[in-house]
């Protein structure tokens, strides 16, 4: 992983927290995207990238699965969204947001709508970005 997203290390004990103590929706989703039982792919809950601890990452497709309750609709907390959401965007990442009703009572419609955008390419990652390995053409 590029140093420029990895977590920082003063987040540990947070993210084990998080982890342990995650949310009835987090939980749902997490049954489903946990082990590659979705479409093969791998991914981390509560994983740090920067400064921020994210609710689901998944490398292989740079994404970001953030699950929102209602604290989201504070005018306050949609500001703090927004700066987020626009530093994991500087770094290639694509931000799928849902809420906690979605999940609560349709998360096959959640599942289908992330296998959409997974399958439509809408999670690629910025093309201008040099991914790890890459040569250059200078």
């Amino acid at each position: 992983m590029p140093r420029a997203i990895r977590g920082q290390a003063n987040h540990l004990d947070i993210k084990r927290r998080l982890r342990s103590t995650m949310t009835g929706p987090e939980t749902r989703l997490w049954s489903k995207l946990r082990a590659r039982q979705f479409q093969g792919l791998k991914f981390r809950r509560q994983h740090g990238i920067g400064p921020y601890i994210v609710d689901f990452y998944c490398p292989e497709q740079s994404l970001v699965i953030e699950i929102d309750g209602d604290s989201h609709a504070d005018a306050d907390q949609i500001l703090k969204d927004q700066l987020r959401d626009k530093y994991l965007q500087s770094l290639g990442l694509h931000i799928i947001r849902y809420c906690n009703d979605d999940i609560a009572k349709n998360l096959d419609g959640v599942l289908e709508d992330l296998s959409g955008k997974i399958s439509s390419g809408a999670t690629s990652p910025n093309p201008s970005l040099r991914r790890r390995g890459e040569e250059t053409d200078r």
